[in-house]
């Protein structure tokens, strides 16, 4: 089955343009000019993937949207900012979404993210062949096939990329993962350039969410020019 795509853009031609280029690759489209009508779509419909412009007319920007999103569900957002900032990126990150793209921006360059998000989504909410879709480390609890999270048994609202980070880390418990590594088990070779912050903010929301310290941490070490890892 053909995966969902939401795409909110005031600016009618973007929002156009991406629609035809998304449609081209088969995927379905719900397009939208205006948040509100976005958001009763999005109340009533299982998306697989939202792409959301940050300035909207009106009193709903496309954070606000964003943060709608994450209060009930984990499917990948990507943002598009005309602010080229890194105060925007991470507002952005810190409010749940999973990737950013600054206008002007290539159709392809948008595709191909896309297709790493739900490259992605998909492989990190689906156990391997000989894992059971459960992974326990002290305390913590995840389930693959849900994809839930428990801590000391009470709940964890991850978004996909926090969640997949986790997994990553928890798989390769007792070893050092790099920024770099997790780039490449997260968004694929073809990824285009990001910065080692765009982890560095996720790693910090987990710690936050989790209860967790940089300078005394319980689950996620930072092992300084390397990368991070849990402890066995």
């Amino acid at each position: 089955m053909a995966d969902k795509i939401l795409v909110l853009d005031d600016e009618r031609e973007i929002a156009d343009l991406i629609e035809l280029y998304l449609q081209n690759e088969n995927y379905i489209v719900y397009k939208f000019y205006n948040a509100d009508k976005a958001l009763e779509c999005i109340n009533n419909t299982e998306f697989d993937l939202a792409v959301l412009d940050i300035m909207l007319p009106g009193g709903i920007d496309g954070l606000s949207v964003c943060q709608r999103i994450r209060d009930k569900y984990t499917y990948p957002v990507i943002m598009l900012t005309a602010k080229d900032t890194e105060t925007d990126k991470i507002t952005g990150l810190t409010l749940g979404a999973d990737d950013y793209i600054t206008k002007p921006f290539l159709p392809l360059e948008l595709v191909a993210r896309i297709k790493a998000q739900l490259r992605r989504y998909k492989k990190y909410s689906a156990p391997s062949k000989n894992d059971s879709g459960i992974i326990a480390h002290g305390g913590l609890f995840i389930d693959v096939k849900t994809h839930e999270v428990l801590l000391n048994e009470k709940p964890l609202q991850l978004t996909p990329t926090e969640f997949s980070i986790l997994r990553i880390l928890c798989e390769n418990k007792g070893n050092v993962v790099s920024s770099e590594q997790l780039f490449h088990d997260i968004w694929g070779d073809e990824y285009f350039v990001k910065s080692n912050n765009t982890i560095t903010v996720h790693i910090r929301h987990l710690r936050e969410k989790m209860g967790d310290t940089m300078d005394n941490p319980k689950y996620i070490k930072t092992v300084w020019g390397v990368g991070y890892k849990i402890e066995k």
